[in-house]
């Protein structure tokens, strides 16, 4: 159970830090050499649940003001759809392949690669002339969606990879944030519910501790994307890319030792 409840804060918060859920929910069980259900997919689809949870709460007049727009052809909730469509057809496309590549070593490479686009990012980021969500078109949507797709690379990070994208079209870093976690709404509902209608037919549930799981990953999913947000009003992703370096560091030393 401490485990659940370790793993459950863990993606609470890493789910919304660009920081990359998946490559801390595969390489800590590795390294700690955790065993059971709490080192496996079903335990990790029960976490993302919570997270969807958190998300839902914390947007929740967000999606009531995005509804209203259903009827309006230019509305957000539009763009948001057309945002989504490339991870919806990546996820398909790539779901097998997903399963089967969790080496701790390409997690590594990935982690810097993206802590070397966020540095880069911020190196060429301006206060000046800098715009909000209502500014973005079908096309800003339709890249950032194609961004978040590359997030199914353990390691990447959705909202890392979703921010940085956002930011390259000017807008700042905190609605760049926003309109990230705004996007991944769709995507992290429609995993759930595919990973967790398989998972239910597979009877393979510990009620206790993905209960567990999934409340604490809810409430602390809520807590990091309130102060992430707040963060970046004022700071920059360069934290975040010098922990996702030394983190790839730690991994591949790891990986070192044990060869």
């Amino acid at each position: 159970m401490s485990e659940a409840i370790f793993l459950g804060i863990l993606q609470g918060l890493t789910e919304f830090l660009p920081v990359s859920s998946s490559a801390h929910l595969i390489v800590l069980p590795w390294f700690f050499d955790w065993q059971g259900i709490v080192n496996s997919l079903s335990f990790a689809v029960a976490l993302h649940f919570g997270t969807l949870l958190s998300l839902l709460l914390y947007f929740r007049h967000d999606w009531i003001e995005l509804l209203k727009s259903f009827a309006k052809s230019d509305g957000m909730i539009w763009k948001i759809a057309v945002g989504t469509v490339p991870i919806a057809v990546a996820g398909m496309m790539m779901h097998t392949w997903i399963d089967q590549n969790r080496d701790p070593l390409m997690i590594a490479i990935t982690l810097s690669l993206v802590s070397g686009l966020m540095i880069l990012t911020e190196r060429n980021y301006s206060k000046s002339q800098r715009t909000g969500i209502d500014t973005i078109t079908f096309r800003n949507a339709l890249f950032i969606g194609i961004t978040q797709a590359a997030a199914l690379v353990p390691g990447v990070s959705r909202s890392g990879i979703s921010i940085i994208a956002g930011m390259t079209i000017k807008l700042k870093r905190d609605d760049a944030a926003r309109f990230s976690f705004l996007l991944g709404t769709p995507a992290v509902a429609g995993a759930s519910l595919f990973e967790g209608s398989n998972l239910i037919r597979s009877g393979n549930i510990d009620y206790g501790i993905f209960g567990a799981g999934v409340l604490v990953s809810a409430i602390t999913g809520y807590i990091a994307i309130k102060y992430l947000i707040l963060f970046l009003r004022t700071y920059s992703l360069r934290p975040f890319a010098y922990y996702r370096f030394l983190l790839a560091f730690v991994i591949i030393f790891s990986v070192w030792r044990n060869t």
